[in-house]
């Protein structure tokens, strides 16, 4: 058995966020054991796929070193690029069957891909107590949705924040959301990016994840009125990597936009 590990939303090889894809699968391993694989794996995610009666249609799980999760983007764009860049499935456009619903994913050229989410609807809220303090600086505002999104005036607070993980994780599970916080910024007229951001997972057991598909799909409908362009550029300021997406929306879904490099290929000796 067969394993890839990608680094996805990545300018080039280990930048973005390694994701870890099992070739497919006949059927589904027990849980424990694709727990325990992403654990021994140790990488942001680790992407379990499913064959189907359809070439180019695959079942689709994720699970963090410490837990299964509902929605990763970026172990989703990691599982196109082993299909289609490494096994040479014969479609370009692929559809994945998931606990968040049937995703699709293709080929957008040179190992990029574009993923379609459906629409989240995050609504705005108060800043919950705590939550500056647990930053360790004020919002100036706050959106609710799976992830709590904190947003801020200034790009060169995201890069400062040295948040209290425990007390990030308290409050997002009392508002009935994952445990996770994300946050961001618009970035200034001279970057490259239209918007720098962060993402903290407590709730996944990741004190700071490297590259959050799903976190930037709730972000673009918040963002998308407030950019003069169609498709909005986000930079991942994770420390020592860096993560590059491009987000758009298309009706009631969400297009992300990112490139994938494998940077090992793997053998189980596992039965």
């Amino acid at each position: 058995m067969r394993q890839w590990t990608i680094d996805a939303f990545a300018a080039g090889p280990f930048l973005g966020n390694a994701a870890c894809i099992v070739e497919p699968l006949e059927i589904w391993p027990p849980d424990a054991w694709m727990q325990s694989l992403a654990a021994e794996n140790r990488a942001g995610a680790t992407g379990y796929l499913l064959r189907t009666q359809a070439a180019n249609r695959f079942g689709l799980r994720w699970f963090t070193p410490a837990t299964e999760v509902p929605l990763c983007g970026h172990a989703t764009l990691a599982a196109a690029h082993a299909l289609l860049g490494e096994l040479s499935v014969g479609d370009t456009a692929l559809e994945f069957d998931t606990a968040s619903g049937r995703l699709t994913a293709t080929a957008a050229g040179e190992d990029r891909y574009e993923l379609s989410f459906p629409r989240p609807r995050p609504r705005r809220i108060e800043t919950p107590p705590g939550l500056a303090e647990a930053l360790g600086a004020e919002p100036a505002e706050v959106w609710a949705a799976p992830y709590l999104v904190a947003l801020f005036d200034r790009a060169e607070t995201i890069g400062r924040l040295e948040p209290r993980h425990d007390d990030l994780r308290r409050i997002s599970e009392g508002l009935g959301g994952q445990g996770n916080v994300g946050v961001a910024a618009l970035a200034p007229d001279e970057a490259t990016h239209d918007v720098i951001d962060r993402f903290f997972a407590p709730g996944y057991g990741i004190l700071e994840d490297a590259a959050t598909g799903s976190f930037h799909a709730i972000l673009v409908p918040i963002l998308a009125e407030r950019l003069p362009r169609a498709t909005i550029r986000f930079r991942q300021a994770y420390p020592g990597r860096g993560a590059e997406f491009e987000g758009r929306l298309e009706g009631e879904s969400v297009i992300l936009r990112g490139r994938a490099v494998t940077v090992m290929e793997s053998r189980l000796h596992l039965t």
